[in-house]
């Protein structure tokens, strides 16, 4: 009988649930050390891990992945250690289950405040990315959840392997292995019955391409935290600092133009186009990155196409991008404001005012004023590891840390007080 024969999805949440009592009683300490060694055992084993990545990349190559998506698949000895570290980022965070906040005494002498809690069982839906099975594994144990991990077919082999570790450290510290349950068949009929087992799972976080997040978010029974896709757009101010933009532009499209929180649209002030737009074509063209300018700046760009409706809506995750020449900030906010996805917007401006109002009038999830795009990133932004990028603004928004995956509960302290 093979895997998808024995395979128990429904029976896997169950034994999940179970599991994530007992991660909801562990202190600190213990969660401490079991994270520490997960890390320690992922590095020890980093070329088993390799070997079998080596299996995905190569049958990806053989499918016709694209490169951003075998980027993304990749592991190498420097992504292993990262993924290693940045458990002992978690390590190193406080621990947010059982704070207490809030406490007021109230007139009857009650006093009431409220507790930080975990969610119960989270079930993670990913692509690629099979740091996210050890990182997501980390951040659910330390905030004390149980977490379900149903990684893409095309990790299969990573995801397999990394899982085995864990579920061997989990046993050497006497705890379920289905505290870190892996879900080994990729049919999506495991996904479709998955989704409705709200009588297991608390919240279900899907990460991935758009069409897999509104598969999940149409079919679940089950809350869902969503993040459809990463359209970050940099406005060049008129009051902006040339070579700080370039910089920022360079750094937020080109240095990993596959994850979520890199650049798709670059907007310029009129007033300071022919400057800007001068020294960003000759830095773009040094890695090759295909432009879509409107009619106003196209001329800036060898080899450019015209920008169309479609460019300015589009989540490239490649070396492209889309540019626009704006009459001032109203038209930039405009812009922003009609084809944002809400994860990341950027101003480059030296003017204080304006930066603000930037700030205060773009709700996005992260809005960054003179700071690369990139820095949207739980790690970046003191989170240690993010499980997910919230673009809905219900319960979580923007990069999703500890503190995202507990709930709080009210509690009262009396000294025999009754209601009258």
């Amino acid at each position: 009988m093979n895997i998808k024969e024995q395979f128990d999805i429904a029976n896997l949440a169950k034994k999940a649930q179970v599991a994530a009592l007992q991660t909801a009683q562990l202190d600190t300490k213990t969660k401490n050390r079991l994270l520490t060694a997960m890390a320690d055992n992922i590095v020890a084993k980093a070329q088993h891990i390799i070997s079998e990545n080596s299996k995905d990349i190569s049958q990806g190559e053989s499918k016709g992945l694209s490169s951003a998506m075998l980027d993304r698949l990749l592991l190498t000895p420097e992504r292993i250690q990262g993924i290693s570290d940045a458990i002992i980022d978690i390590v190193n965070l406080p621990d947010p289950v059982g704070c207490k906040s809030a406490m007021r005494k109230r007139p009857n002498g009650i006093e009431v405040g409220k507790m930080r809690i975990p969610l119960g069982v989270i079930a993670m839906i990913y692509e690629a990315r099979p740091n996210v099975t050890a990182e997501a594994a980390a951040l659910c144990i330390k905030s004390g959840n149980g977490v379900i991990l149903r990684g893409g077919s095309e990790a299969l082999h990573s995801n397999l392997a990394i899982a085995d570790i864990l579920h061997g450290t989990l046993t050497e510290f006497s705890i379920a292995a289905e505290a870190v349950s892996v879900v080994p068949d990729p049919d999506r009929q495991v996904i479709e019955k998955m989704l409705t087992l709200n009588q297991y799972i608390d919240l279900v976080i899907p990460r991935g391409g758009e069409g897999l997040i509104r598969y999940v978010s149409d079919n679940s029974r089950i809350p869902v935290i969503q993040h459809f896709k990463g359209v970050c757009h940099l406005y060049v101010d008129k009051a902006a600092d040339i070579n700080k933009a370039v910089g920022i532009l360079v750094n937020g499209k080109t240095q990993r133009p596959s994850a979520c929180n890199s650049l798709e649209t670059v907007l310029v002030h009129q007033n300071i186009s022919t400057e800007f737009l001068s020294k960003a074509a000759t830095a773009l063209a040094e890695f090759k990155v295909k432009i879509h300018a409107c009619e106003q700046t196209i001329e800036y760009f060898s080899d450019a196409t015209v920008a169309t409706s479609a460019d300015y809506d589009a989540e490239y995750l490649a070396q492209e991008i889309a540019v626009k020449q704006v009459t001032g900030f109203e038209q930039a906010i405009a812009h922003i404001q009609q084809y944002s996805s809400d994860h990341t917007e950027v101003i480059v401006t030296q003017d204080y005012s304006r930066a603000n109002e930037f700030v205060r009038r773009i709700n996005s999830s992260v809005v960054m004023v003179n700071a690369s795009s990139r820095f949207s990133d739980g790690g970046e932004l003191g989170l240690g590891s993010e499980i997910g990028i919230s673009t809905s603004k219900l319960h979580a928004y923007g990069p999703m840390g500890l503190e995202a995956l507990t709930t709080e509960k009210f509690i009262v302290f009396g000294e025999g007080q009754v209601r009258s």
